[in-house]
């Protein structure tokens, strides 16, 4: 029987040569992406900055409801191609996007860390990616040996993703780069019997596949959470749920995945996802998780 652990844990990230949170406060967080440096919002980030002004190359200013629209502001030449940046061993290019996002996400690094831990040891594993974006996460996995299963919904992330990998000089790792729907994807694994060694899921609250499909978290997790547990098996090792920007418990979706998980055994640990101011060592919360590990 899967055991649920009570106590929550906080994932720290901190930052690096190529990231870092600088300042945060007032509903704004100030980061800097290699040579550049720019302001977003950030709701969690109510107390008060430690700097009285950010200089930034750019701000992202959003829309009037919370959950859209938006647009970048420049106070200085930034390549809208992107520029490259690295993590360890893996390069990537990041960028300004509509979205608000530059290409990855930062606070993900002690997810990367803690999952190659659990395939340490298991060379050639096999691992699924769903909603990988531009797959910075995949090619960490891959560059530790994992054989590498990619699937988001939008062709423009996976192109970017792959641009990636011949970035990192990865391109000839087994990875499978797939435009698809990921429930419908895992739902067709299932049916091919196929199993893996780790899953990573990082959903979005809201989206839509490649032909239309509707994906909305609260309904649609737990039968996708479902056909990724028909996926694995008493020698896989891990499954990794990262939750943005919604009204949820971690304790919510780390009781979900621990009943999916109930036959297998191990563990399900939950908590925040934070990252490390540099200067005042304050974290700043910026998602919740939920993960299974066999020991």
């Amino acid at each position: 029987m899967a055991e649920l652990a009570l106590e929550p844990l906080v994932m720290q990230g901190a930052g690096w040569a190529d990231y870092g949170l600088v300042d945060s406060g007032h509903g704004r967080k100030l980061e800097r992406y290699g040579p550049f440096r720019f302001i977003r919002p950030e709701a969690q980030a109510l107390w008060s900055p430690r700097l009285a002004d950010w200089p930034a190359d750019g701000e992202f200013v959003p829309g009037s409801d919370e959950d859209g629209g938006g647009r970048w502001q420049f106070t200085r030449d930034v390549p809208r191609e992107g520029w490259p940046l690295a993590w360890n061993e893996v390069r990537f290019t990041s960028q300004c996007t509509p979205f608000r996002h530059l290409g990855f996400f930062p606070d993900m690094a002690p997810v990367w860390d803690w999952m190659r831990e659990q395939l340490a040891g298991k060379p050639d594993a096999s691992t699924l990616n769903l909603f990988g974006y531009t797959g910075v996460g995949t090619l960490l996995l891959s560059e530790a040996g994992a054989r590498m299963v990619h699937v988001d919904a939008s062709k423009k992330s996976v192109e970017q993703g792959k641009d990636n990998a011949a970035l990192s000089l990865l391109d000839d790792r087994p990875i499978r780069w797939l435009v698809d729907d990921a429930a419908k994807f895992a739902a067709r694994e299932v049916r091919r019997a196929r199993r893996y060694d780790g899953i990573l899921l990082d959903p979005p609250k809201f989206g839509r596949g490649p032909d239309g499909e509707v994906w909305r978290l609260e309904e649609n997790l737990a039968p996708l959470l479902a056909d990724c547990r028909r996926l694995l098996d008493s020698d896989s090792r891990f499954l990794v749920l990262t939750v943005y920007a919604v009204r949820m418990s971690a304790i919510a979706i780390g009781e979900l995945l621990r009943q999916v998980m109930a036959d297998l055994g191990g563990t399900v640990e939950v908590g925040e996802m934070t990252v490390r101011e540099e200067a005042r060592g304050l974290l700043l919360p910026t998602a919740i998780f939920a993960r299974w590990s066999k020991d």
